[in-house]
């Protein structure tokens, strides 16, 4: 488990991120379109997992946005940004900030926060995913994780990207 704030109160996880330098266990989530997407289906580009408790909140938007800017100028890469939304407020979310960059995928019928360990199990936001960004190259190696300390706080976007 590992322990991180949601506004300065403890809150717990499931269990931890995978290691860098472990290989990235496959998952499947659920596409805008409603279509199954799994992560063996990028094999052979860089994943960026953007992870989030849900897409409708200020720090989740931003960095929806922000990691929609940052793909546009990266090769051979593709952010899949995850949160328990349901596909259909992620596509309305992208539709009305014009996000084209980043694909959006739901964990709302799978079980990605317990595979990869950041289901929250307590706290305001139990049964949501905690912010997280994962870096996976293209050899399907985790080369960056990030597990972020307090849920109202941005993610590391540059370490994430020089990660890569």
């Amino acid at each position: 488990m590992a322990t991180i704030t949601f506004k300065g109160s403890n809150v717990q996880t499931v269990g931890n991120l995978p290691a860098v330098g472990n290989k990235a266990k496959d998952f499947t989530l659920v596409g805008t379109d409603l279509s199954d997407k799994s992560l063996s289906g990028y094999k052979g580009k860089n994943v960026i997992l953007n992870i989030f408790p849900s897409v409708n909140t200020g720090v989740c938007a931003t960095s929806v946005r922000k990691f929609n800017e940052e793909a546009a100028s990266l090769e051979n890469t593709v952010v899949l940004c995850i949160s328990k939304d349901l596909p259909f407020a992620q596509s309305e979310f992208c539709a009305a900030q014009g996000i084209k960059n980043v694909e959006m995928l739901s964990d709302f019928r799978t079980n990605f926060g317990e595979e990869y360990g950041v289901q929250m199990v307590d706290g305001p936001l139990k049964g949501l995913l905690s912010r997280s960004v994962v870096v996976i190259n293209a050899d399907g190696d985790i080369v960056y994780e990030e597990q972020v300390p307090e849920i109202t706080q941005e993610p590391n976007y540059s370490a994430a990207l020089k990660a890569l």
